[in-house]
């Protein structure tokens, strides 16, 4: 999804409104919605416990709607708390609209899992609660049938990971389970009282959903009555349009309303201070925007490649070329598998200096996995081992370097980056949310992400203490790192590494 019709109405509308906003990010208005908050609405979660007491508390006072999407809803005691929580509340607001959105094949993983977890809501308020799967269009046919649970995870799944609460947001790259509510350290943003950010949202979360399967209380699957189109029983090109289609309206008329929202920014930076959007809900607490200035600019973006929905490798592709001499990026992935885009955009295209974060074996998740998945961390070792080659062959170790995060019991799943201008101590940009920069997030699964460009030097601090929160458990990758005797990589990852890449 490129530029908008109104782009040059959108670049007057700028003028010298938003200081902020350096003008090489100016072009970010071209392709995605924009939603001017004020910096002290962005609330950083440092760790995981934090992001699991955050859910409880939101849904404990939702009054109007929850919407959650997320590959998966694990099946422990923090689980079930959160989905008692719900329940206590569905049961005191008969207004409450709960929804979820989740992979379907991830969802029904075993006999315990997802969808039965789910299943007192769907009993219990079926006039309020739903639950939609979504089934990837690429697993059909032969392929559905051949390959089994946990295998068909492989073909493409629903990643976005997107809560909304009221007119609340909380984005992040963790799934909703034990670990990454206790051990499994990811990056977990709260935007609070951002009515219209909220709406985007909650309607991106529907309009897959309308393309997915709704869950039945009896715990079968079915599609929406004025859905025409299936993601694995009817004409592939035809559903892929249909979701595209759907997609891109919703996009489009969010990206309308740009210049409406920066002309009231506009009247703002003029003396008139105005807040965006509505008055959020009263049980979200009081709306800051209301009497803080509007110094914070949010884009969300997508990336729904099944669909040819491409937006988020855009602008991530823009933000590495872009980066000049002298800037810095800190960038995160919990399974690092660039694609040769982004490699050839760090490695030829820029001239910034960079700071990769990726997990240590030990920090991986599939780490002491069964049969061939065991070998997962070996593939990201030899992945990064061939990049580390890279950047040594190309004289690029001045500015580009490797961390790795250890902690003893904690595995790594953050993901994202921060940009600091040249001369900068702080950070005045970040993207935040489910892609890993990998070859699943642009080509098999479904993605967002936000990209938040901030003036306000509070919320700028709070970044850099989160990047260095982060890195502060890492340590730098020399040639020694790969001569280890525990990262030599088996013969057959080796083999089997050119096709394995191509999923990971």
């Amino acid at each position: 999804m490129g530029s908008t019709p109104r782009d040059m109405n959108v670049k007057s509308a700028l003028g010298a409104a938003l200081p902020f906003l350096p003008k090489k990010f100016q072009w970010l208005l071209q392709h995605c919605p924009v939603f001017p908050i004020n910096g002290a609405q962005v609330r950083v979660l440092r760790d995981p416990s934090e992001f699991y007491a955050e859910l409880l508390l939101k849904a404990s006072r939702a009054s109007e709607r929850i919407s959650m999407s997320s590959l998966y809803l694990g099946t422990g005691k923090l689980e079930e708390n959160l989905v008692s929580t719900m329940l206590e509340r569905a049961s005191r607001c008969e207004n409450l609209c709960i929804h979820w959105l989740l992979d379907f094949t991830r969802g029904s993983r075993g006999t315990h899992n997802s969808r039965t977890m789910l299943m007192p809501l769907l009993t219990k308020f079926p006039r309020t609660c739903s639950v939609s799967l979504y089934h990837t269009p690429d697993l059909r046919g032969l392929w559905k049938w051949i390959l089994p649970q946990r295998w068909n995870e492989i073909i493409g799944l629903q990643h976005m990971k997107l809560y909304v609460f009221d007119n609340s947001l909380v984005i992040s790259g963790a799934n909703l389970s034990n670990d990454y509510f206790t051990n499994r350290q990811d990056r977990f943003v709260a935007i609070d009282n951002c009515p219209e950010l909220a709406e985007f949202y909650h309607r991106l979360i529907g309009v897959v959903s309308k393309f997915s399967l709704c869950l039945q209380n009896d715990n079968s699957t079915t599609m929406l009555q004025d859905v025409e189109v299936h993601p694995f029983l009817t004409d592939y090109s035809k559903y892929c349009s249909a979701v595209k289609s759907a997609v891109e309206k919703l996009w489009r008329e969010e990206c309308s309303k740009n210049e409406a929202r920066l002309q009231m920014l506009s009247s703002e930076t003029n003396g008139n201070h105005k807040s965006i959007g509505t008055t959020a809900s009263p049980s979200q607490g009081p709306d800051k925007s209301n009497t803080s200035p509007l110094d914070t600019l949010v884009f969300p973006t997508v990336e729904m490649g099944p669909f040819g929905v491409i937006n988020d490798s855009l602008i991530t592709n823009n933000l590495f070329t872009s980066a000049e001499r002298g800037a810095k990026i800190q960038l995160a992935s919990g399974y690092f598998n660039l694609t040769e885009e982004y490699k050839k955009c760090i490695l030829e295209k820029s001239e910034s200096d960079y700071g990769i974060l990726m997990a240590h074996p030990k920090a991986n998740g599939f780490l002491g996995a069964n049969g061939v998945s065991g070998g997962i961390p070996a593939a990201y070792t030899l992945i990064a081992k061939r990049f580390f080659e890279k950047i040594y062959c190309g004289k690029h170790e001045e500015r580009i370097a490797l961390f790795e995060y250890e902690r003893p019991l904690w595995t790594f799943h953050g993901k994202g980056l921060w940009y600091y201008q040249p001369g900068a101590s702080l950070p005045c940009l970040t993207m935040i949310g489910s892609p890993n920069f990998g070859r699943r997030s642009v080509h098999r699964d479904l993605e967002s992400q936000v990209v938040i460009v901030t003036g306000n030097t509070g919320l700028q601090s709070v970044l850099h203490q989160e990047q260095q929160y982060l890195y502060s458990s890492a340590s730098l990758v020399t040639r020694q790192t790969f001569s280890h005797p525990d990262r030599l990589v088996p013969l057959w990852v080796r083999f089997v590494i050119p096709i394995v890449k191509l999923f990971m």
